[in-house]
């Protein structure tokens, strides 16, 4: 194990992409056998240890670089639960000495033709760019802030190249009318309800289509799934384009699981063009909860953050990761993912406040069963100041029997609290598990409304099949959007 990071060592160091001059070759050498038993270190090419407390975050199973995804526990990685939450790690140390600010700054994706090479050369020649006697000079002899300032000049240099160029300042968007109705209906006021539709897994639309008409007229937009719990399904932006065929809005979600960064730039202007106006940018989960056989499970290309940053500056500066210039740039609302109860709520803060810097305009949260832990949440998102600029939709599943209410207590980022636990099981054993389930959302979609004015300006109801209950889950809250038309009913020889 690493002397100052926990827990072991998730892969070997990685070996550089082309050929090496006997004096890099030599200086990697040094560098892993210094900082791999002290830090794990797995040569990514790209070392941000000054700002993750010294702990490496590629420990970390799906190589993220930004901050825990939403399955953290204190626990243990939902990926491999013999060993810590690396990030959790990493917030814990940053809190203590004083350094989690230094966690909002926006780091890169790995560069790969630099990974497997050694950092010190780059920050060597930094050092020699500025004025080696003048940086010396500066960290052995100057206090304070101006030693910090010649320090960073150095290391931030290194780990953000001009390609990037990540920081820890908040990115409005650039334009001023709404890109979508979803955003519209945000920035008039109004309690959003969306509403989300598992994609088919096969290339049957009927189901789909008949789910996207029955809520059409009671949501504002219709969230589609991509490979959730990393099972194939048909992908969320061929659902979006039926949505939208359909006279429907909606929400398609990206996976950072799945996507390089080429194909992320690629399928955005594509989705753009198609007309997707709202885009949810998710770090997926993890291929460990997928059937076999598992696809790779040891890093991802890009993380949500990154996502975020590289869509945003696409929309509004109007150019590629690589420098080019996009001459028409997408046009969209971008959204993320929250987890108010993945881990520490002062954590999931800092993890929330860094998308909202990055670029995410709204949140959708995992589950909320329990409204007091998310006050808790929102406490802290409040303490951050970053409550005015991001529209949140609190996540609602209803509960259809005791089985599925245990299963929830397993899923990461999700906390069912047990007087829900017992109330479903006494309904399974009494027989009407599907309207207590149904009460109990009720229940907390009245509670969820009372926070209107307090950060929360939505709903997201997840029915995970049961589409039937939303018309009645809204209709019963009051929670009908403006100018609502009730369906008409469709004919007996056309429903067949």
């Amino acid at each position: 194990m690493p002397i100052f990071t926990p827990g072991r060592r998730w892969q070997p160091a990685y070996s550089p992409f082309k050929q090496e001059t006997l004096g890099h070759r030599l200086l990697e050498n040094i560098e892993y056998a210094i900082k791999g038993p002290l830090f794990g270190c797995r040569m990514c090419g790209n070392c941000m240890l000054q700002e993750t407390a010294f702990i490496c975050p590629m420990e970390c199973p799906k190589g993220l670089r930004n901050g825990p995804c939403g399955g953290s526990t204190p626990e243990h990685c939902y990926v491999d639960k013999t060993r810590p939450c690396i990030w959790y790690k990493i917030y814990e140390r940053a809190f203590k000495l004083g350094r989690e600010e230094k966690l909002l700054e926006v780091l890169p994706p790995l560069d790969w033709e630099k990974v497997g090479t050694d950092t010190w050369a780059d920050v060597a020649a930094c050092v020699k760019k500025n004025g080696t006697s003048k940086v010396l000079k500066s960290l052995i002899l100057d206090q304070g802030e101006n030693r910090y300032k010649t320090w960073d000049l150095i290391f931030r240099t290194v780990r953000q190249p001009d390609w990037w160029q990540g920081d820890d300042q908040y990115h409005a968007p650039a334009y001023t009318e709404p890109m979508s109705n979803l955003e519209k209906a945000f920035k008039e006021g109004q309690f959003v309800v969306a509403c989300e539709i598992a994609p088919p897994l096969s290339v049957s639309t009927k189901k789909l289509i008949e789910n996207i008409n029955l809520v059409k007229p009671y949501v504002t937009a219709i969230n589609f799934t991509d490979n959730a719990s990393a099972t194939p399904r048909m992908t969320s932006w061929a659902c979006s384009k039926i949505a939208i065929e359909n006279g429907a809005e909606p929400v398609m979600q990206i996976a950072a699981r799945d996507r390089t960064r080429a194909s992320l730039q690629g399928e955005i202007l594509g989705a753009s063009a198609m007309g997707v106006r709202n885009v949810l940018a998710i770090t997926g989960d993890s291929p460990v909860l997928a059937p076999t056989p598992r696809g790779r499970m040891d890093i991802n290309d890009l993380d949500a953050i990154q996502m975020i940053w590289i869509l945003r500056r696409m929309r509004d500066e109007g150019h590629y990761l690589d420098g080019r210039e996009i001459k028409f740039p997408p046009k969209f609302f971008l959204g993320a993912a929250a987890a108010p109860f993945a881990s520490d709520p002062k954590f999931q803060a800092i993890r929330e406040h860094k998308k909202v810097n990055a670029g995410a305009q709204f949140f959708q949260t995992n589950l909320v069963y329990d409204i007091e832990r998310m006050e808790i949440w929102l406490n802290e998102l409040a303490k951050r100041n970053i409550l005015d600029k991001v529209y949140i939709m609190i996540g609602i599943t209803p509960l259809k029997s005791a089985k599925m209410t245990r299963y929830m207590t397993q899923v990461p980022g999700v906390f069912v609290p047990d007087p829900i636990i017992k109330r479903m099981e006494e309904a399974d054993k009494a027989g009407n598990a599907l309207e207590e389930g149904a009460q109990i959302a009720l229940e907390l979609i009245t509670k969820i409304k009372g926070y209107e004015k307090q950060g929360i300006h939505g709903l997201h109801i997840m029915p995970v099949g049961w589409e039937d209950i939303v018309p009645r889950l809204v209709t019963e809250t009051g929670l009908l959007p403006p100018g609502f038309a009730a369906p008409q009913p469709i004919p007996e020889k056309i429903a067949r």
